[in-house]
């Protein structure tokens, strides 16, 4: 059996070792790969664990739409086979593209190409896809993360070929992780949670419920990251931290290391690269509005005052681009929210920890311009928030999750796999938004049974792994290998596309 790897920057460690483990616990498998970056192809090239039989680069693919002529006809053909129903999903989902991220920072935001480069682009990638897929014929694609043109087209393209297509994906209790068939939800997950329904008994029923009670007698965030505590630029001296003696002299060493780097392969470089001056540029620019701050912006909550709650999500970031890709301005989110509101109820707006210092004042004074909006600080518990809240609206975030799991109304803007269950309410139009929250605040009651029978589906189908911390701070092949709760990630891959074990 071949398997096809989206190889997505840092993940490619992961994947790469996913594919090790696959290969020496599973008998008659092959590997191929989708890779995003040089660095990345430029390691898996020289590893000696797996041998892929073919290795595409979207970094190559990007360069050849400069020769490329528009053939509309194409186009038109390429639109009407896999068109969502158009094209241009596969291209606001490459942030890089769209926005100019990551090769800069947020709040920067200017596509990188003119209208007739995206069609090129377009054009060129899929033809390298399909022409990838039919040379390799893989009988499965498995994909970390849909965020650029290319692994948007193999997810699309692999899927209306019939190909198996796999995510990973984050099941947002503790550290476990989980695999799909699609990226809106949780296919295998859904599965179990039908059958225990209808009646099957789970065996992580009483787990369901030791997790479910010790959550509520203690809420934490899933993620480190996702606690206000972790996150130290919310102080303003937090962002002089780098001019302490010891900090400053490697900060300095650093920079002008990494400047002659780039001076070297500037001319040569990828649509991907990351250039010091930019950086340093974006960098500074966040300093200096964290220098200012925005304390005199926030307002402290108050749990006896009636609210709703919305929790910013990180920008931008597939929870916007992919799971929600009409939401993706979320001051207009705020708005719609706001007026979908009892008139005598306030809505709480925090910011996501990790985003404290990248938005910009007048992004926050748009938002309290609304008169029933309060801005509430970073450093505040969004999940005692969430306590005394009335309701939690969300995009696709992990509040709406830690809502249901604390009892409370949730209604969602996104595909997201807690959109399973009953009590909560997806909205598809801001037209629809005030009718939802009447019914949530008016009619909704919790069931509890439903969340237990949920939760036991996720535990059934999930394990734990320190899955996010590879991705952000491993720091070589060795660190990611050795993990052994990749490895048993990595079997129940192996397991769920029918390999047989050595």
């Amino acid at each position: 059996m071949k398997i096809c790897f989206f190889l997505q920057r840092r993940w490619a460690l992961i994947g790469h070792a996913m594919a090790t483990h696959l290969n020496k616990n599973f008998a008659d498998t092959e590997f191929c790969g989708l890779v995003s970056m040089r660095p990345s192809l430029k390691f898996l090239e020289e590893q000696k664990d797996v041998q892929y039989t073919s290795l595409l680069l979207e970094d190559d693919i990007h360069k050849k739409l400069f020769s490329e002529e528009i053939d509309y006809e194409y186009l038109r053909w390429l639109e009407k086979e896999y068109g969502t129903p158009n094209l241009w999903p596969h291209l606001y989902v490459d942030r890089v593209i769209m926005n100019g991220q990551l090769a800069r920072e947020y709040p920067y935001n200017k596509a990188l190409l003119s209208h007739e480069d995206m069609l090129r682009r377009i054009q060129v990638s899929a033809k390298e896809i399909i022409k990838f897929l039919n040379r390799e014929k893989p009988d499965v694609v498995t994909i970390s993360v849909i965020g650029s043109v290319a692994s948007s087209l193999l997810y699309t393209i692999a899927q209306k070929r019939g190909i198996q297509t796999i995510t990973i994906e984050v099941a947002r209790i503790k550290n476990r992780m989980a695999f799909s068939e699609t990226y809106k939800g949780f296919s295998w997950v859904t599965k179990r949670f039908e059958e225990i329904k209808d009646g099957r008994k789970s065996p992580e029923y009483e787990q369901a419920i030791k997790f479910l009670a010790e959550f509520r007698d203690r809420p934490a965030a899933y993620r480190k990251e996702a606690d206000p505590s972790f996150n130290k630029q919310t102080a303003r001296r937090a962002n002089l931290y780098f001019l302490r003696p010891k900090h400053l002299l490697f900060s300095t060493a650093w920079h002008f290391k990494t400047l002659l780097k780039d001076i070297k392969k500037f001319k040569n470089a990828d649509y991907t690269d990351i250039f010091i001056w930019w950086g340093t540029w974006d960098k500074v620019k966040r300093k200096t509005r964290g220098l200012v701050g925005f304390a005199d912006l926030y307002t402290k909550s108050d749990e006896k005052e009636r609210y709703a709650y919305y929790p910013l999500h990180y920008d931008p970031e597939m929870a916007t681009l992919l799971y929600a890709p009409y939401y993706t301005d979320q001051a207009q989110v705020i708005k719609a929210v706001a007026r979908s509101l009892p008139l005598d109820m306030k809505l709480y707006v925090k910011e996501h920890p990790a985003m404290v210092g990248y938005r910009t004042r007048k992004f926050y004074k748009e938002i309290l311009g609304i008169p029933n909006v309060k801005l509430i600080a970073p450093t505040e518990s969004g999940l005692e928030l969430i306590k005394h809240a009335a309701l939690t609206v969300t995009i696709t975030g992990s509040g709406g999750w830690e809502s249901i799991l604390l009892k409370k109304p949730v209604i969602t803007l996104g595909d997201v796999f807690y959109n399973d269950l009953s009590l909560v309410k997806r909205c598809h139009g801001y037209e629809e938004l005030p009718y939802l929250v009447k019914t949530q605040l008016e009619d909704w009651k919790h069931d509890e049974q439903e969340l237990i029978s949920y939760v036991s589906a996720l535990l059934e189908d999930s394990l734990p792994v320190d899955y996010m911390d590879l991705w952000v701070y491993a720091d070589s092949k060795h660190d990611v290998v050795k993990d052994s709760g990749l490895e048993d990630f990595a079997t129940l891959l192996g397991e769920k596309i029918g390999l047989a074990k050595k």
